[in-house]
């Protein structure tokens, strides 16, 4: 059993189609299939399920895909260690981030690539669900996270900042002599918010049903720099992690009022899989984070 077949098995797990999976692979589409058969052969049973296209695995291509999942992820630490024994660091790590985290994501990475020029980041934007799924599968090193609005499982964790939310609205609509809002008095105007399959969303539809009213959604969307888009055009108003300010400022025309009545705090932080032996790149980051003060990086932007 070829470990390269292998990569090819769980490349296919991970795109859904052989022609993605080939091109990832940077093979044909025709060699990729050969290897399949191969690894089907040697298995003695099929492994995928096929009609004219990919439709999923059998049992047996299940059970054969969480073993070769972590048999590649496994050669990759090998590769790691074997490159520090000869005093380099390289390789690709691959972040999952949830939205809300991505302004802030560069205070985190830019260290650590300042410090390991040969290793390559990989930064996608994912929901809190997907960063638990793709770490469980080993498709990402890292997930930046909430640690403790829904829990996590098999992963250690890593406290960066407490997320706190502002309400973002037009400098001449009806809060304009305010100096704060309350969530009551924010869920009557028109927001334009994260979508709910966002656990930022879900985090603040919680609050809003903690003090007994719902938002007024005028639109939703799952991209953090739409939101920013509908709000500076429309007229409308959003409840946005305070941390947004740090990397784009209050937009002209725009007031930043903290929210009150409650004042919740979320954890946003670090997750990696609890695994032993950690991989070397996992560690490395592991360490330059923890020598960030994030929360304080942060905090002399939004005075």
């Amino acid at each position: 059993m070829q470990l390269r077949h292998l990569r090819y098995f769980v490349a296919l797990s991970r795109e859904k189609h052989f022609g993605r999976a080939a091109e990832v692979c940077n093979v044909t589409q025709s060699t990729l299939s050969a290897a399949v058969r191969q690894l089907e052969t040697e298995m003695g049973a099929p492994l995928i399920e096929r009609d004219k296209r990919f439709k999923g695995f059998t049992a047996e291509g299940k059970v054969l895909l969480d073993w070769a999942t972590r048999v590649v992820a496994e050669r990759e630490v090998l590769d790691q260690q074997i490159g520090l024994l000869r005093g380099e660091l390289s390789g690709e790590l691959t972040l999952g981030v949830v939205p809300s985290a991505l302004p802030t994501i560069g205070l985190l990475t830019t260290p650590f690539a300042h410090r390991h020029p040969n290793v390559t980041l990989q930064i996608l934007s994912r929901t809190s669900n997907d960063i638990q799924r793709m770490l469980d599968e080993f498709v990402i090193d890292v997930g930046i996270t909430y640690l403790d609005s829904e829990p996590l499982h098999g992963v250690t964790t890593v406290p960066l900042y407490a997320e706190h939310y502002i309400l973002l609205t037009p400098e001449r609509g009806p809060f304009r002599d305010r100096t704060t809002v309350t969530w009551r008095e924010a869920a009557e105007t028109p927001l334009c918010l994260l979508t709910p399959d966002m656990q930022n969303r879900r985090i603040l539809n919680g609050v809003f049903a903690s003090v007994g009213c719902a938002p007024r959604v005028q639109a939703e969307t799952n991209s953090v720099l739409t939101l920013c888009s509908h709000i500076r055009t429309a007229g409308w108003s959003s409840v946005l992690p305070y941390n947004l300010l740090w990397l784009f400022g209050t937009p002209l025309g725009m007031l930043a009022l903290p929210l009150t009545e409650p004042e919740p705090r979320f954890t946003m932080g670090m997750a990696v899989r609890r695994q032993n032996p950690i991989p070397p790149l996992v560690e490395a980051f592991a360490k330059s984070v923890k020598a960030i003060d994030l929360e304080a990086e942060i905090k002399p932007r939004n005075g």
